[in-house]
């Protein structure tokens, strides 16, 4: 397999660390431009041979959703793959629209990040499954950015668990599906609640649809 030559927007440097460390396991990746920010991503590509780009967000002076448009304006050739810690809706569709191929959380273990490069660059759009599932409910219920939400501090976790109780799934259910104990479903359950200001399911469930959470 020919290699696949990288380029990663990322303004915090721990997380370009993790990020080349998850990608040094593989010999068909090759990481050829790091940079701070969107401006300096768009300045520094006609000097590379990029085919894909790891695109962090939230980022100075220009974001991952700017930076975005202007690559698929200018190499549309070149793959763009969000790579972030940001999984609301209004991101998630602002990618989307921007022309990203894809778009994972960062917290994916490598063997899901290396999968994701490799099918988007055979033309897939690799998400990681909790954007998955909000991707499809954005098409179902399209996003209108005036609509007031919340996300109420809840984690990724606890929003997959949402999903998965929506769909009337017991505490068994979800444990085995999240490979997880009972009781720590019981604690994410117990989590959700208080943050979300509610004592059942049923509520639970109605104020996370409410608030385009799920």
């Amino acid at each position: 397999m020919n290699q696949i030559h990288i380029a990663i927007a990322e303004d915090n440097a721990m997380a370009l660390k993790a990020i080349e460390g998850k990608l040094a396991h593989y010999p068909d990746i090759a990481v050829r431009l790091k940079t701070m920010n969107g401006r300096l991503l768009i300045d520094q590509l006609p000097r590379h041979q990029i085919d894909l780009v790891l695109m962090d967000i939230d980022m100075p002076v220009m974001n991952g959703i700017e930076a975005t448009i202007e690559i698929k304006k200018r190499y549309p050739q070149i793959k763009v793959l969000v790579l972030t810690t940001f999984d609301d809706d209004e991101k998630i569709f602002d990618s989307i629209m921007a022309g990203s191929s894809g778009y994972l959380l960062k917290e994916e273990p490598r063997e899901q990040v290396y999968k994701a490069i490799c099918e988007t660059m055979s033309g897939g759009a690799a998400m990681s499954p909790i954007i998955a599932m909000k991707a499809l409910n954005l098409i179902r219920n399209p996003f209108n950015g005036s609509t007031s939400r919340q996300d109420f501090g809840l984690s990724p976790r606890e929003i997959e668990l949402l999903e998965q109780l929506k769909n009337g799934l017991t505490y068994e259910q979800l444990a085995a599906n999240l490979y997880i104990s009972v009781g720590t479903v019981r604690k994410h359950i117990e989590n959700i609640y208080r943050k979300l200001q509610v004592n059942n399911k049923v509520n639970a469930v109605k104020v996370a649809i409410d608030n385009r959470i799920i």
